[in-house]
């Protein structure tokens, strides 16, 4: 382990889990008042979920370029000011609104692919309960921001909330700044690794099938979760619950799976590829299970919360197996960001499709039922990938 770091960064990694998705995830439960404050339709509003996506997609593969011109640390710093901004300017307008979650995109974008990477460099020994440590934050901070933005709007109103979530970022910063200093301390013998295997990983990480395939992992464990958050609600509700009990398992969903998000990691890193394949396997099927509850819907609370059990059980495992796998497959922190890079970047572009898509299917066949069909057979070729992945101690 890297001893060489701040007394804050532990508590920094803590707090950046915990703003590394509350900017956006807890903004749908409020669209309503939102929209109705800023007279446009709620559907109108639909791109504020998609958009932090779409960004990830875009710009995580920027990732590497940015920590090795300033250096890890300050890479941190940088993109949590850039989501304060992002989050402030929320307030304004309508337009403001868009672009303001455009910059908490990209700022997110940034940390998801690093975060990894700052793991296996400080912690190389302790990437399982590190990670756990980042994601059971993470998750939780997701829960309580989903179930507290209705009722907060509610006594006050959406602007004092987003106020609320810029003041969360600026702790966060404050709380990071003290490892700020370290990265001209290491900066210069990150950037001579990088400068040394770069290019090599440029070319290999694009060109390595089993890069391509985690890829497509990342892609569809993220549909799993944001098709339910962005489409969840909605089916809940034409099924007979009230708006205000469907929007409970917004937060629900969550909150289900975080004794998975911290044990997860830890498990992973200290199992077998074996054990991993099965472990895996089952908590995927889990989801798959959830969705093929879905073809039959039912509107009744017990029904949606086995729903939310199985597909929050599925999607609290998933996410940090992946994160764990970054640094897990990998031999050096460039070659983690590289590839964290390159897997997010498209992983995240599927998810942004996957709820897109998933909608527009509902408009054009007047049923879930076909894109539940389609994404349950996504779902078995994402297990498929999982096991292929295993089989290689190493990918890159």
């Amino acid at each position: 382990m890297n001893k060489e770091h701040s007394k804050f960064l532990i508590l920094g990694i803590i707090v950046v889990g915990m703003v590394l998705r509350l900017p956006f995830t807890s903004i749908p439960p409020i669209l309503g008042s939102i929209a109705k404050s800023q007279h446009v339709s709620v559907g109108q509003l639909g791109m504020l979920t998609t958009i932090p996506l779409i960004a990830f997609a875009l710009f995580s593969s920027l990732a590497p370029k940015t920590a090795q011109k300033f250096g890890l640390e300050r890479a941190f710093a940088l993109m949590l000011g850039l989501m304060i901004i992002g989050s402030i300017i929320r307030v304004i307008n309508t337009p403001f609104l868009y672009f303001g979650t455009l910059l908490i995109g990209i700022g997110i974008a940034h940390l998801n692919v690093l975060l990894p990477s700052v793991i296996r460099t400080y912690f190389p020994t302790k990437i399982g309960p590190m990670t756990s440590l980042f994601t059971f934050s993470m998750m939780l901070a997701t829960a309580l921001g989903a179930s507290m933005a209705a009722p907060i709007t509610a006594m006050t109103n959406w602007h004092i909330f987003i106020i609320i979530l810029s003041i969360a970022l600026f702790i966060a910063l404050i709380i990071w700044l003290p490892n700020e200093r370290f990265a001209v301390k290491h900066k210069q013998n990150k950037v001579s690794e990088n400068h040394v295997i770069r290019t090599q990983e440029k070319i290999s990480v694009w060109k390595n099938k089993y890069a391509w395939l985690l890829l497509f992992f990342c892609g569809m464990q993220s549909a799993m979760f944001y098709v339910l958050m962005a489409w969840g609600p909605t089916m809940a509700v034409q099924t007979g619950l009230s708006p205000a009990i469907a929007g409970i398992f917004s937060g629900l969903n969550s909150l289900i799976g975080l004794p998975f998000a911290l044990i997860i990691p830890t498990i992973i890193a200290r199992s077998t590829r074996k054990q991993r394949q099965i472990l895996m396997s089952i908590i995927s099927l889990s989801g798959v299970f959830g969705y093929l509850l879905l073809l039959h819907p039912v509107g009744t609370f017990s029904y949606w919360l086995i729903v939310n059990i199985l597909i929050g059980v599925s999607t609290s495992g998933l996410f940090p197996y992946l994160l764990t796998t970054f640094s897990l497959k990998t031999s050096s922190p460039s070659q983690t960001a590289q590839i964290s890079g390159m897997v997010q970047s498209g992983g995240y572009l599927i998810a942004a499709l996957g709820p897109a898509l998933f909608g527009y299917a509902f408009s054009w066949f007047h049923s879930w039922t076909p894109q539940i069909f389609v994404i349950l057979v996504l779902f078995i070729l994402m297990i498929i990938a999982m096991v292929i992945v295993e089989k290689k101690d190493k990918i890159l």
